[in-house]
């Protein structure tokens, strides 16, 4: 690993960029715990819990009614969690079968010792029998494989490439089998899949394959950025490749201007998949989860199993018509409410 005061690379972008990986991990937690801990938070025997489910009334506002109207919003999220993590496995098993399937024509073949492809990889700090050369891959460089990586080329590459920039290549993608970025993007991808009500944590792990990038690039560009910067133009003057999913590959349209920019020595603008839009939603998905979580009854509770439609002295026969309880604001809950104790 190269230190993180490069040359080619400012004091001021590796703090951006190490202050927005940090950011983005921290991002992910969080809306997982505050996506799950109201969905189970309230089976658990907690204090707070408790408080919440015996309340009645909070001032004006019925928190009887607030359970008839939310319970059906808190059961919908443990489906929707059950659902998305069976489609998330879904989804992982059809990416591994499509690249299965993708693989199994292709004829492939350990680089020969001595090869070009077997000294860049020795340069590059990998074992060269992790390394495959494809005949007709559609993609010039990748790594799969969550597992045991494997570094996939294509026979061509050599041809394409100078000894130094098939190095930088190689190196790359040892990066990639060195942190297991084929595992560490496919977790990633299942969470954005089981939480697909929140669509920024899917964007957000989009973001993290970016910055598997970058720290690839940062490891393959130690002493020659611009080896590297011009591999990358190389083959992306190339017919664009196809994308194999479930891979880490050394081919990224969107990344182009930032990658080259940065291993140039110039500033880089550190950019983000996260929409105003998918922030927005996310709220809002969130504050449903947590209000629903927050005032939702055990399993067994009366209240919220049993209790009568119109349970305070204002009529109607929707919990919507009497959140709002008016006497209860200036006076004693019991004498306006049934279910007062």
């Amino acid at each position: 690993m190269i230190p993180e005061g490069a040359g080619y690379r400012s004091a001021r972008l590796a703090m951006r960029e190490r202050s927005h990986r940090r950011t983005t991990v921290l991002a992910i937690a969080a809306l997982i715990l505050l996506s799950t801990l109201p969905v189970f938070g309230h089976h658990l025997p907690l204090a707070s819990t408790e408080i919440l489910t015996s309340m009645q009334h909070l001032g004006a506002f019925c928190m009887t009614a607030l359970r008839h109207v939310l319970a059906p919003v808190h059961w919908s999220v443990h489906l929707a969690l059950g659902a998305g993590a069976a489609y998330a496995t879904w989804d992982r098993w059809r990416a591994s079968s499509r690249l299965r399937a993708a693989m199994t024509p292709l004829d492939s073949a350990m680089p020969i010792p001595g090869s070009p492809v077997w000294r860049a990889a020795i340069a590059g700090g990998m074992n060269p029998r992790l390394v495959r050369i494809v005949h007709g891959l559609p993609n010039p460089a990748f790594t799969a494989g969550m597992v045991r990586p494997r570094v996939y080329v294509a026979e061509d590459l050599p041809l394409r490439l100078t000894a130094g920039e098939l190095e930088c290549v190689l190196s790359h993608e040892a990066a990639h089998v060195s942190r297991r970025d084929p595992l560490r993007l496919s977790i990633y991808r299942f969470l954005g899949y089981t939480f697909f009500w929140i669509p920024a944590l899917r964007r957000l792990s989009e973001d993290m394959g970016d910055e598997a990038e970058i720290l690839a690039d940062d490891r393959a560009a130690a002493g020659r950025p611009l080896v590297l910067a011009s591999a990358i133009l190389r083959l992306a003057e190339s017919p664009p490749a196809r994308s194999t999913e479930g891979t880490a590959g050394f081919c990224n349209s969107d990344l182009l201007d930032r990658r080259i920019r940065r291993l140039a020595g110039e500033e880089a603008a550190v950019t983000t998949h996260v929409t105003r839009l998918s922030v927005a939603w996310a709220g809002t998905a969130l504050t449903l989860v947590l209000l629903s979580g927050a005032v939702a009854g055990g399993p067994g509770e009366p209240r919220l199993a049993s209790a009568p439609a119109e349970h305070c002295e204002h009529g109607g026969d929707s919990p919507l018509s009497h959140l709002f309880c008016g006497g209860c604001l200036l006076s004693n809950p019991s004498d306006h409410c049934r279910h007062a104790m």
